[in-house]
């Protein structure tokens, strides 16, 4: 096959977007959340644990450190058992308490709006960053999360190991003003349907764009 041009892989990326779209209309983020500094706290904790186990966790984390000041000040063992079911909770817990510290001590305790302020917080990486910036101030932002990452080089639109290489590739052929959108896009296709070990491929509703239509057959 002719290797794929730039302009071809853009016309062929905003074509999956319209495919997704269309037959995942209610696509959208699965941590509940009320504030910035939630979500900023719930998408830390969703590393290596499902969306279901935070939302368990949070609610009762929320009631309890309402505030970035109120987390900062918070018992590393007491919040370790309070987060331990999410995995890996002592890391995790590091992240938290270093994170609303940062918050503090550079930003008044507030969540910042900037992507570069948020990744020099503590526990935060351009995934962490791109989450609070597009799902809690509404900025185009594209998050690349273990789902992006799978069905992205799936479906022939990046390659890479590295998932920041993998999010910049994707931001330079995704319509602009829709990375915010194809990220729930790209996560709901890959937890429904282009699933890690078996995809559904013969039902896939982007399989006719997809360079790998047929790993499943049905």
């Amino acid at each position: 096959m002719p290797r794929e041009t730039s302009d071809a892989r853009r016309a062929r990326a905003r074509k999956i977007l319209d495919a997704l779209q269309r037959a995942y209309p209610d696509a959208k983020i699965a941590l509940d959340f009320q504030t910035p500094l939630q979500l900023l706290v719930a998408t830390i904790l969703s590393a290596q644990c499902t969306d279901e186990r935070v939302n368990m966790v949070t609610p009762g984390l929320f009631k309890t450190y309402p505030t970035a000041q109120a987390l900062a000040k918070a018992k590393p063992a007491k919040l370790e058992q309070e987060i331990r079911s999410t995995g890996f909770f002592r890391s995790k817990a590091r992240s938290l308490l270093g994170m609303a510290q940062g918050l503090v001590e550079r930003h008044g305790g507030e969540v910042p709006r900037e992507r570069e302020a948020l990744i020099e917080l503590p526990g935060v990486g351009l995934k962490t960053a791109n989450v609070v910036l597009g799902n809690a101030f509404g900025v185009d932002a594209l998050a690349v999360d273990t789902h992006v990452f799978r069905v992205s080089q799936r479906l022939g639109l990046a390659k890479s190991e590295d998932p920041n290489e993998i999010h910049d590739q994707l931001v330079a052929i995704l319509p602009k003003g829709r990375l915010t959108q194809g990220t729930h896009l790209l996560i709901t296709h890959g937890r429904r349907t282009c699933v890690a070990r078996k995809p559904a491929c013969p039902v896939c509703p982007v399989r006719a764009l997809c360079p790998w239509p047929d790993k499943t057959r049905a």
